[in-house]
């Protein structure tokens, strides 16, 4: 049997081999508690790297954000000087009649389309196009001149139906033609 009097003797005799035995228990115990953490510890530190990267990457893009808000006000502010308002309906059509006096076509038609109903539930759209059908009379080079202007004009447009016919030709204009477009402005509600 093991008595206080024979370990106060063993640890006497052996005291390097008992602080070494005791030293070994205490890692042991200590690697064994640790060893616990260590998953929870990395994951921490994933976590803190990732918002580290984060908030460097946002710092280095913050440096130029006063320009490109400069740039981008500018961009929106020209966006909408080139966006129609469906309602103006008397200033939209300025526009056709200015394209019909500065290319020498004869604008026969021109008639705004309604806007369609939104959808139920959908949300609300910054932006809609505002259809018409145009239709202009002149010769193959003034309403080739007409298309571009339209299409590169200062309103933003998608012609979504062309057609071209032959006039019957008159002694004064033998080689009229008509072309009958829908299109598409980008407006505003």
């Amino acid at each position: 049997m093991i008595t206080n009097e024979k370990v106060t003797t063993f640890v006497k005799g052996n005291p390097v081999s008992v602080a070494c035995g005791v030293l070994a228990l205490i890692l042991i115990a200590g690697s064994y508690f640790r060893a616990g953490k260590l998953p929870e510890a990395e994951r921490g530190l994933d976590e803190k790297s990732t918002l580290g990267r984060r908030i460097d990457t946002n710092i280095k893009n913050g440096a130029q954000l006063p320009e490109q808000l400069a740039t981008i006000t500018t961009a929106r502010e020209e966006i909408e000087t080139r966006l129609v308002r469906p309602d103006e309906l008397a200033k939209n059509q300025q526009y056709f009649y200015k394209l019909e006096t500065d290319t020498g076509v004869k604008l026969v038609g021109l008639r705004q389309n309604s806007l369609a109903a939104p959808k139920a539930g959908a949300a609300k759209a910054n932006y809609v196009p505002v259809g018409y059908e145009v239709v202009v009379r002149g010769d193959y080079a003034k309403l080739l001149d007409f298309i571009r202007r339209v299409e590169n004009g200062p309103r933003f447009c998608r012609i979504t139906i062309a057609t071209i016919n032959v006039v019957g030709g008159s002694r004064d204009r033998p080689n009229d033609l008509t072309v009958t477009l829908g299109l598409d402005l980008l407006g505003q509600p």
